[in-house]
């Protein structure tokens, strides 16, 4: 205090702090519901509000590169030749019946669905449009328990669903069971057939064949899954799963059929008219489980190496009865008519068994470089025995058939990956040597070997131009082998005038894919293209001919014998503009040549 100044006495002074607290902080974003990878693109599915209220086939209807029809037929890539895999591994019950199993499933189960446009080395050679990979939720953001019940019904049939995970410390459990039941109403169908007929030496004539038919039926459909995992610790997990699905169904028909000259001055009298009615059942199923091991590496969290079996078992059977009543036959045509109306019954079982054993391994080099490389054995059993009867029970043995159909599929891949600042690539080429034994039982002189060695090459480029779009090149092969109904050489004669058969000398179809894709994803707006060209030069067709020998049945099999070209143009459009509007466009054009 200086001389002079004088001195105030202010008393005891009380402060207090003044703070002005806002109520909370919220930022507000739109995230994009897609985003893409040098192999493939991936749809967001937890992010859409529709995931709430939708099943996950109604969510495919978004995803970029796959369409679904307005009758729930699903194409990826253009084609309806392709796999479905849960959380990165097959699952032979979505690739198998893929309509009925994801209509079951509520979209809020979906972390996110991928579409593999270039499968790479690791995958298997088959599916020929590509892979779509549904992963699910669970892991470590969920906690706890969530549960979603689903019905339907319609004025032919209803069904219900129920999906559950419950995660708790270390295990997580996921189960999901699904029941419809359907029955169809009668339908009916005409057809008329002309046809050149020899009446006597010499002498043609043209006839017509007029036929009028009704059918109706029952079908019910069941699956149901149960997956669980246990964290051993952070480096190792192990995973199983145990899963089915299938149905049965019957039916009834009935048909009148008439043959006579096709000039109306003379078709007054038929040559001959009969009735036929027939009855059929059948049921089918599919068991499968699985059990994964994987470590990962303390010092590298990329590195990893995982071992893996599974089991799946396909049973099936199929029961049939047709029975004809003659109302007329002109003289002459007797031997014809007691030749292709005789009343037959048949009864089968099919049953399809695969043990896959799998081993991979993939881990970093350096920081910019990847390797991945494993071993697959597969042993796949077919049996089918099928046995045909007379209209009076006698066993006919030369229209039966009882076989075995033994494949043994051995697999090695290699896969290079690179990353540098902005590019990306990858390469690999994947062998898979496919031995098949066939063994007829009451027939061993027809029994054959075939084995099938396939080296399947892929590649992919792509190019990051800013943080929000990229351009991709790929290059893929895939392969599609025959199934045990292409293949079966059991003739089927239900309709006496046509019959059908499998070809057991069928080859693997080979794809050979080009595409490229341009993507950008912004908040409010995304965006993707592609364009493919794919040719196919030995496709499994289904062909009808007619035997000079005998010239009033259609035989159908099938044969190695299309070439196919198809160019395809994929779009697809998302615009968010606030949080609770957006306006999808998904849609393809392409053009075959066969």
């Amino acid at each position: 205090m200086k001389s002079g100044e004088k001195e105030v006495d202010l008393g005891t002074l009380y402060t207090s702090e003044a703070t002005n607290e806002l109520g909370s902080v919220e930022i507000v974003a739109q995230k994009p519901l897609v985003k893409a990878d040098i192999d493939k693109i991936e749809y967001n599915v937890q992010d859409d509000p529709d995931s709430k209220t939708n099943t996950v086939l109604e969510m495919l209807r978004k995803v970029p590169l796959v369409t679904v029809d307005g009758e729930d037929n699903i194409k990826v890539n253009g084609s309806s030749s392709f796999k479905i895999h849960v959380n990165g591994k097959p699952d032979n019950m979505m690739s198998d019946n893929p309509v009925d199993v994801l209509k079951s499933m509520p979209a809020n189960t979906i972390k996110h669905i991928e579409v593999i446009t270039n499968p790479g080395a690791k995958y298997d050679a088959e599916g020929v449009g590509g892979i779509l990979n549904i992963v699910t939720v669970g892991g470590s953001g969920f906690k706890g328990y969530t549960a979603t019940f689903t019905g339907n019904g319609s004025n032919t049939g209803g069904g219900g669903s129920l999906y559950t995970t419950i995660k708790k410390d270390k295990l997580t459990l996921s189960a999901r069971y699904n029941y419809n039941a359907n029955n169809s109403p009668r339908s009916y169908s005409s057809s008329t057939q002309r046809q050149t007929q020899t009446i006597s030496e010499g002498k043609q004539e043209e006839t017509v064949i007029q036929s009028e038919s009704s059918s109706k039926g029952k079908n019910r459909f069941q699956s149901g899954n149960l997956e669980a995992s246990y964290e051993i610790d952070t480096l190792r997990l192990i995973t199983m799963g145990f899963g089915m699905y299938g149905g049965n169904n019957d039916g009834t028909g009935y048909g009148e059929t008439v043959m006579k000259n096709a000039d109306p001055a003379f078709s007054g009298v038929p040559y001959y008219s009969y009735e036929s009615d027939n009855e059929n059942d059948g049921s089918w199923y599919s068991v499968r489980g699985n059990i994964d091991y994987q470590r990962t590496s303390r010092k590298l969290k990329d590195r990893m190496f995982t071992l893996s079996y599974k089991i799946n078992a396909r049973p099936s059977t199929s029961n049939s009865r047709y029975g004809y009543t003659l109302n007329h036959v002109e003289p002459g045509w007797e031997d014809y008519v007691n030749k292709t109306l005789a009343g037959q019954r048949s009864d089968g079982k099919q049953n399809s068994s695969e043990h896959t054993f799998q081993a991979d391994y993939t881990t970093p080099i350096a920081k910019i470089h990847t390797l991945e490389t494993g071993l697959k054995y597969i042993i796949r059993n077919n049996h089918s025995d099928n046995n045909r009867y007379d209209k009076d029970e006698n066993y006919d043995e030369d229209r039966s058939s009882h076989y075995k159909h033994l494949n043994d599929i051995l697999a090695a891949y290699v896969s290079y990956g690179i990353k540098v600042k902005k590019f990306s690539g990858r390469a690999g080429v994947r062998y898979e040597r496919t031995m098949q034994d066939v063994k007829y039982t009451e027939k061993p002189e027809q029994s054959f070997d075939a084995d099938f060695n396939d080296w399947v090459p892929s590649a992919s480029l792509g190019f990051k131009i800013t943080d929000m779009s990229n351009i991709r090149l790929g290059y893929n092969m895939r392969i599609q082998r025959p199934g045990i109904w292409y293949l079966n050489p059991y003739v089927s004669n239900a309709d006496p005038q046509n019959i059908s058969y499998g070809n057991p000398n069928l080859d693997s179809e080979k794809s050979n894919g080009v595409n490229l894709n341009y993507s950008i994803f912004a908040q409010k707006f995304s965006f993707n293209t592609s364009i493919s060209y794919t040719f196919i030069d030995n496709s499994i067709e289904r062909y009808t001919f007619i035997d000079p020998a005998d010239p009033g049945i259609f035989r159908t099999t099938y044969g190695n014998i299309g070439k196919r070209q198809t160019t395809g143009l994929f779009v697809y459009g998302s615009w968010n503009p606030i949080p609770l509007f957006r306006v999808n466009l998904n849609g393809s054009l392409s053009y075959t040549d066969l």
